[in-house]
Protein backbone atom coordinates (compact mmCIF):
# COMPACT_ATOMS: atom_id res chain seq x y z
CA UNK A 1 0.00 0.00 0.00
CA UNK A 2 0.64 3.40 -1.06
CA UNK A 3 0.18 6.26 1.59
CA UNK A 4 0.77 9.88 1.89
CA UNK A 5 -0.75 12.77 3.89
CA UNK A 6 -1.49 15.55 2.54
CA UNK A 7 -2.85 19.51 4.30
CA UNK A 8 -5.65 21.21 3.00
CA UNK A 9 -6.66 25.03 4.52
CA UNK A 10 -10.43 25.43 4.88
CA UNK A 11 -10.00 29.20 6.59
CA UNK A 12 -12.64 30.22 9.09
CA UNK A 13 -15.69 29.39 7.29
CA UNK A 14 -17.69 26.10 6.90
CA UNK A 15 -16.14 24.75 3.53
CA UNK A 16 -16.61 21.98 0.79
CA UNK A 17 -13.70 21.91 -0.33
CA UNK A 18 -12.89 19.83 -3.42
CA UNK A 19 -9.77 17.45 -3.53
CA UNK A 20 -10.53 15.84 -6.13
CA UNK A 21 -6.91 16.94 -8.25
CA UNK A 22 -5.23 15.89 -5.74
CA UNK A 23 -6.58 12.64 -5.30
CA UNK A 24 -6.29 12.00 -9.14
CA UNK A 25 -2.37 13.72 -8.78
CA UNK A 26 -1.72 10.48 -6.13
CA UNK A 27 -3.45 7.83 -8.41
CA UNK A 28 -1.86 8.47 -11.32
CA UNK A 29 1.06 6.97 -9.95
CA UNK A 30 -0.20 3.77 -8.80
CA UNK A 31 -0.78 0.57 -9.83
CA UNK A 32 -4.93 -0.39 -10.23
CA UNK A 33 -7.09 -0.61 -6.94
CA UNK A 34 -8.62 1.43 -4.40
CA UNK A 35 -8.05 4.93 -3.92
CA UNK A 36 -8.93 5.35 0.38
CA UNK A 37 -9.30 9.17 1.20
CA UNK A 38 -9.64 9.43 5.32
CA UNK A 39 -9.55 12.77 7.35
CA UNK A 40 -8.27 11.74 11.07
CA UNK A 41 -10.36 15.08 12.39
CA UNK A 42 -13.38 14.10 14.58
CA UNK A 43 -14.95 17.31 13.16
CA UNK A 44 -14.47 16.68 9.25
CA UNK A 45 -15.65 14.31 6.98
CA UNK A 46 -15.19 13.26 3.11
CA UNK A 47 -18.22 12.79 0.31
CA UNK A 48 -18.59 12.33 -3.37
CA UNK A 49 -20.60 15.51 -4.86
CA UNK A 50 -21.21 17.40 -7.78
CA UNK A 51 -19.56 20.70 -7.06
CA UNK A 52 -20.03 23.68 -9.18
CA UNK A 53 -23.24 23.97 -9.74
CA UNK A 54 -24.57 24.95 -6.47
CA UNK A 55 -24.14 21.31 -4.72
CA UNK A 56 -21.55 21.93 -2.41
CA UNK A 57 -23.10 24.87 -1.18
CA UNK A 58 -26.83 23.35 -0.79
CA UNK A 59 -24.70 20.59 1.11
CA UNK A 60 -23.44 23.40 3.64
CA UNK A 61 -27.43 24.47 3.82
CA UNK A 62 -28.72 21.09 4.39
CA UNK A 63 -26.06 20.66 7.12
CA UNK A 64 -27.22 23.66 9.21
CA UNK A 65 -30.67 22.70 8.74
CA UNK A 66 -29.92 19.13 10.22
CA UNK A 67 -27.33 20.91 12.31
CA UNK A 68 -27.90 23.92 13.42
CA UNK A 69 -24.90 26.15 14.75
CA UNK A 70 -26.85 26.87 18.22
CA UNK A 71 -26.37 26.00 21.92
CA UNK A 72 -28.19 22.85 21.64
CA UNK A 73 -25.34 20.81 21.83
CA UNK A 74 -23.77 19.02 25.04
CA UNK A 75 -20.30 19.48 23.38
CA UNK A 76 -19.71 22.97 23.91
CA UNK A 77 -16.32 24.55 23.94
CA UNK A 78 -14.76 26.65 20.63
CA UNK A 79 -16.87 28.73 18.44
CA UNK A 80 -20.78 28.51 19.08
CA UNK A 81 -22.48 25.71 17.83
CA UNK A 82 -18.64 23.58 17.82
CA UNK A 83 -20.53 20.67 19.29
CA UNK A 84 -22.42 20.30 15.47
CA UNK A 85 -19.36 20.18 13.71
CA UNK A 86 -18.62 16.78 16.38
CA UNK A 87 -21.88 15.10 15.41
CA UNK A 88 -21.44 15.53 11.34
CA UNK A 89 -19.37 12.83 10.54
CA UNK A 90 -22.00 10.65 11.50
CA UNK A 91 -24.04 11.99 8.29
CA UNK A 92 -20.54 12.62 6.13
CA UNK A 93 -18.12 9.79 7.21
CA UNK A 94 -14.79 10.53 7.70
CA UNK A 95 -13.57 8.81 4.31
CA UNK A 96 -14.31 7.47 1.03
CA UNK A 97 -12.82 4.73 -0.90
CA UNK A 98 -12.61 4.96 -5.05
CA UNK A 99 -11.56 2.86 -7.62
CA UNK A 100 -8.73 3.01 -9.65
CA UNK A 101 -8.21 1.79 -13.22
CA UNK A 102 -5.23 2.59 -15.22
CA UNK A 103 -4.15 5.58 -12.63
CA UNK A 104 -7.33 7.37 -13.61
CA UNK A 105 -10.07 7.90 -10.48
CA UNK A 106 -13.35 6.00 -11.62
CA UNK A 107 -15.52 8.90 -10.74
CA UNK A 108 -18.94 9.37 -12.38
CA UNK A 109 -18.80 12.46 -15.22
CA UNK A 110 -19.81 15.24 -12.07
CA UNK A 111 -18.78 13.60 -9.10
CA UNK A 112 -15.93 15.22 -7.28
CA UNK A 113 -14.18 14.32 -3.58
CA UNK A 114 -14.73 16.94 -1.22
CA UNK A 115 -13.53 17.31 2.35
CA UNK A 116 -16.42 18.42 4.33
CA UNK A 117 -16.03 21.10 7.53
CA UNK A 118 -17.74 22.73 9.31
CA UNK A 119 -15.53 23.74 12.17
CA UNK A 120 -14.43 27.19 11.94
CA UNK A 121 -12.25 27.01 14.82
CA UNK A 122 -9.56 24.41 12.88
CA UNK A 123 -8.33 26.13 9.48
CA UNK A 124 -5.86 23.51 8.09
CA UNK A 125 -6.98 19.79 7.52
CA UNK A 126 -5.32 16.87 6.89
CA UNK A 127 -6.46 14.01 4.46
CA UNK A 128 -4.44 10.63 4.31
CA UNK A 129 -4.53 9.04 0.66
CA UNK A 130 -3.98 5.38 0.59
CA UNK A 131 -3.76 3.48 -2.81
CA UNK A 132 -4.26 0.12 -1.91
CA UNK A 133 -3.23 -2.54 -5.09
CA UNK A 134 -6.20 -4.58 -6.89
Amino acid sequence: MRTEQRTFRTGGTEAVLDITRDCAEFARVGPDGLLHVFVPHATAGIAIIETGAGSDDDLLAALADLLPADDRWQHAHGSRGHGRSHVMPALIPPYATVPVVDGRLTLGTWQSICLVDLNVDNPVRTVRLSLIPG
